[in-house]
C-alpha cells in the first residue's frame, strides 16, 4: 500500500479546507494501492479554522491537526507538517480550492514512477489577481537572479516531493524557511506539469503587498551571497560614475576658470552615493540581523496543539523499526 501525505498550510479556510479534503480522500481512496495522510497546519488560530480542523481530524483517524501558536507565515506552516509526515510522497497543496485534486496523481506519479525530485504545478492562466500575479513573477525572477531557483522550471505551491526530499527537509532548521531555495541545493530532477488553475471556492487572496516583501526578502538572501555581490558591483559603479563627475568638472574648470562652480551636481552626486551607502548598509544590515536570529536559536515556529499527532507518531516508530 502506497500512502500518499498532503499537507496543507490553512489561513482563514474554515469555509473551505472541508471540501477540500473531502475531494483529497475521494481521488485518493479511488486509485487501488493507495491511502492517504492529510497535515493540516493552522496558520491562524484566531478564527474557526481549527475548530473545523478539530471535526474532521475527530472524523477521520488519517487527518493530522496542527495548530500553530500565531501567525508564521506559509513557508513556516509547511515545514511544521515535515515532522508528521509518514507517506512515501508528500504534496503540498493550498487550502482555497484553487489546486485541482483530481489531478494529484500526476504530480505523484512523477516521483514515485520517473524518480523526480520535486514535480511542480504549473498553471498557464491563474485565476489570481493583477497584483498577485506581478508579484509572483517578480518572485519568480528574483529566486532565478540568486540561483535559488532552477531556470526552466516554473514553481507554484502546489508540488510533490520525493521522500528524500522530506528527509532532507526535516535536517533544515532556519528560523527563516525558505524551502523552494533549500530543495535546490539536495534535490536535483526537477520536473513540471500542466494544469488549469481553478476558481477559489471562497474569500479572496491573503498574500499582502508586506507580505510579498518579506517572502522576497527571504527568497532573495537565503543560500546565495549574490545580493552582497550585486551590492559590491552597484557601490563600485557609483563610485566609477562619481569618479567621473569629478573629472569632467575638473577639466571644464580648467578650460573656463569663470565657469561656476556645480553646485547642484555635487549634490545630485551626494544623494547618489548617500542613497546607494544607504541600500547597501540595509542589505549587509538583513544579512547580519538573520545571522544574528539564527545563532540565537530562534525557533522556526511553535504548537499550540495538535489532534491526531499521537497515533502518526506511533505509524512513524513502526516504519522506522
Amino acid at each position: 500500500m502506497i500512502t500518499i501525505s498532503v499537507a496543507i498550510p490553512c489561513y482563514r479556510s474554515a469555509e473551505t479546507i472541508g471540501p477540500v479534503v473531502d475531494e483529497l480522500r475521494s481521488v485518493i481512496t479511488a486509485r487501488p494501492g493507495y491511502d492517504y495522510q492529510i497535515i493540516l497546519v493552522n496558520d491562524y488560530p484566531e478564527d474557526g479554522t481549527f475548530d473545523v480542523i478539530t471535526r474532521l481530524c475527530q472524523a477521520d483517524k488519517k487527518i493530522v491537526g496542527v495548530n500553530l501558536s500565531r501567525n508564521f507565515g506559509q513557508s513556516t506552516a509547511k515545514m511544521a507538517a515535515i515532522p508528521y509526515v509518514t507517506g512515501d510522497v508528500l504534496v503540498f497543496m493550498d487550502d482555497d480550492g484553487q489546486h485541482p485534486a483530481d489531478q494529484i496523481f500526476r504530480l505523484v506519479d512523477k516521483v514515485l514512477t520517473e524518480g523526480y525530485d520535486v514535480v511542480y504545478a504549473r498553471f498557464s492562466h491563474k485565476k489570481h489577481s493583477l497584483f498577485k500575479r506581478i508579484t509572483s513573477w517578480l518572485n519568480t525572477r528574483m529566486l532565478e537572479l540568486n540561483g535559488s531557483q532552477p531556470k526552466g522550471v516554473t514553481i507554484s505551491s502546489y508540488y510533490a516531493i520525493s521522500s528524500i526530499a522530506v528527509e532532507a527537509l526535516k535536517k533544515y532548521k532556519s528560523p527563516f524557511p525558505s524551502m523552494g531555495g533549500y530543495l535546490s541545493h539536495v534535490a536535483q530532477r526537477y520536473a513540471n506539469v500542466d494544469m488549469e488553475h481553478r476558481d477559489r471556492l471562497a474569500g479572496r487572496s491573503n498574500y499582502t503587498f508586506r507580505k510579498m516583501v518579506a517572502l522576497w526578502l527571504t527568497g532573495f538572501t537565503n543560500f546565495s551571497t549574490v545580493p552582497l555581490r550585486l551590492a559590491v558591483i552597484a557601490g563600485t559603479a557609483c563610485a566609477g560614475v562619481g569618479f567621473l563627475a569629478a573629472v569632467v568638472v575638473v577639466i571644464r574648470k580648467l578650460i573656463n576658470p569663470h565657469i561656476a562652480a556645480g553646485f547642484t551636481t555635487s549634490i545630485a552626486l551626494q544623494l547618489g552615493i548617500g542613497g546607494m551607502l544607504m541600500l547597501l548598509l540595509g542589505l549587509c544590515g538583513e544579512y547580519i540581523g538573520r545571522i544574528y536570529m539564527t545563532v540565537s536559536n530562534m525557533p522556526q515556529y511553535e504548537i499550540r496543539q495538535t489532534v491526531n499527532a499521537e497515533s502518526r507518531k506511533e505509524e512513524t516508530d513502526r516504519h522506522g523499526q
